[in-house]
């Protein structure tokens, strides 16, 4: 692929490997061996992170690590997570039922967004704008046929942007804000918003700095929005996409990957 052109100057091999194909788990073997480590680019939050269970017991290096991948991949275990380290995240509160969300709409007030515990790319996330809608749009909710897909983050709505950090190891390589664009009020790169670069800040750093001390160094798309009280942490991809970001910065962030790759390797 493109992105790992780089990878011959840094003395690494590259093989792209469908995760659909390894039926991990076998005791006396693993499809893994001869391979040094295994980057998850897998989009898939559940894949990524049981194949990153199984290398990882395996013995097989993992970037991003199993446990990075699984606090990433559901937004309450994240909030949790990043709560507890003591990380300003948004506030919020766990819908599992209508009388949940109810109570949720009666303590934050219109206008919230309502965003399913799992999933990415600004999927079922809506914005609840007036209360006497709310509960026709749960109503939809209801409709869901899995209980992990009815599990619901309730929060305030914090305006149409965000800022997104490309981590890598422990530093920035690029920062962007995006802008909702047109009709569609979320702010996310996968939708095609507006972007533009950000200057170093040191409380961006800071809040960055915190995320990766939890979850350990790696490859991050880390997002914030800005607040009155300062920058929160909305959620952390553990298999970003750059293109996004790539767009406002002249770093070479595939090579950063991979440099970061070999860094690891030792």
């Amino acid at each position: 692929p493109l992105e790992f052109e780089a990878a011959p100057r840094f003395g690494l091999e590259f093989e792209w490997v469908n995760d659909e194909s390894l039926c991990l788990g076998a005791t006396h073997t693993s499809v893994l061996e001869g391979y040094d480590a295994l980057l998850v680019r897998s989009r898939s939050y559940t894949r990524g992170g049981l194949i990153a269970t199984l290398a990882e017991a395996s013995g097989t290096s993992v970037l991003n690590s199993a446990a990075a991948i699984h606090a990433c991949e559901n937004k309450l275990v994240l909030r949790a997570v990043l709560r507890a380290a003591g990380i300003p995240v948004p506030d919020f509160r766990l819908a599992l039922s209508r009388k949940d969300f109810e109570r949720a709409l009666d303590e934050l007030s219109a206008p919230v967004v309502l965003k399913p515990v799992y999933g990415g790319m600004g999927k079922r996330v809506t914005l609840v704008r007036d209360t006497d809608l709310a509960h026709s749009v749960y109503d939809y909710v209801e409709d869901l046929g899995h209980a992990f897909e009815q599990a619901c983050l309730v929060e305030p709505y914090l305006g149409g942007g965000s800022i997104r950090c490309l981590v890598i190891g422990r530093e920035i390589v690029a920062a962007a804000e995006f802008k909702s664009a047109g009709a569609d009020w979320r702010s996310n790169a996968a939708l095609g918003n507006q972007s533009r670069s950000l200057a170093h800040d040191p409380e961006i750093q800071k809040a960055v700095d915190g995320v990766v001390d939890r979850l350990g160094a790696g490859i991050y798309g880390v997002d914030l929005f800005r607040t009155p009280a300062g920058f929160v942490v909305n959620e952390v991809n553990h298999a970003p996409a750059w293109r996004g970001v790539a767009s406002t910065t002249d770093t070479d962030i595939s090579a950063a990957v991979i440099g970061y790759v070999r860094e690891t390797l030792g």
